[in-house]
């Protein structure tokens, strides 16, 4: 495998991961619970998308095929996705969206916290610009936690469910593989090791703040790497690129 090759992939985890959750954060869009959360949720969702489109669009310029963000986003199948597992988890309930979201923002808040020393200038700069939009949904989504773990005994056995629902998706956000270890080597990429300490950390903490117990560990899904997914992402593409597949050409 080329270095070319690894950061064509190294940039579709990042921008499948992005558009993916957007996509699951939008369908928030007019069922929040009340007003300011559906706005708040709509907005992390463009934010997310907004981030996608900067890596699919430079994944599509280092692979040199004229493939556009619309082509990537719209026309790969299933199979061709490298979104972490833990992103296209159903939204649930509004306890379960919390959860997952605080479990991806503090993986993102830590990994692009490293990877704005990334030695690939574009990298660099999408993680720069994409932190600030991440500290704010890590916020969001902590205070929630916290607010549901310390609130009533119905809100606190809901939280403490969907965060032990989930564990079992977090150990994706951490693999590597050929392409990280080529990348390292590069000064591109980061440790994913590394990346997790901090994030054990994080998630510590604000556990301990919402009175809840941090899940026992257990076996951890896999397929991020290989493009391996559980049975929601078909469901989720086929709604998301229903539009570029019935009227081709459309664009975002």
């Amino acid at each position: 495998m080329t270095t070319n090759e690894a950061l064509i992939n190294y940039c579709l985890r990042l921008g499948d991961s992005s558009l993916i959750l957007g996509q699951r954060m939008s369908e928030w869009c007019s069922n929040g619970p009340i007003l300011e959360e559906d706005i708040a949720m709509t907005n992390v969702a463009l934010d997310l998308i907004g981030q996608s489109r900067t890596m699919l669009t430079y994944a599509g310029k280092l692979e040199g095929k004229g493939r556009t963000e619309d082509d990537l986003a719209y026309k790969r199948e299933e199979r061709e996705f490298y979104n972490t597992l833990l992103s296209e988890r159903p939204n649930g309930h509004f306890g379960d969206t919390v959860a997952r979201n605080f479990l991806h923002s503090a993986f993102f808040y830590h990994l692009f916290q490293a990877l704005k020393s990334s030695e690939d200038e574009m990298i660099a700069a999408h993680a720069a610009k994409s932190i600030k939009e991440v500290t704010y949904h890590l916020r969001h989504s902590s205070e929630w936690l916290v607010r549901l773990g310390d609130g009533t005994e119905e809100s606190h056995n809901k939280i403490q469910e969907s965060l032990n629902d989930l564990w079992e998706f977090t150990g994706d956000l951490f693999e590597m593989n050929e392409v990280d270890e080529i990348l390292i080597k590069e000064g591109i990429a980061v440790d994913l090791a590394e990346v997790k300490k901090e994030w054990d950390k994080t998630i510590n903490q604000v556990i301990e703040r919402a009175t809840l117990t941090k899940p026992e560990e257990c076996y951890m899904q896999s397929g991020r790497l290989n493009a391996m997914h559980s049975e929601y992402l078909g469901h989720l593409i086929a709604e998301m690129q229903f539009l570029q597949r019935a009227y081709p050409e459309a664009q975002w």
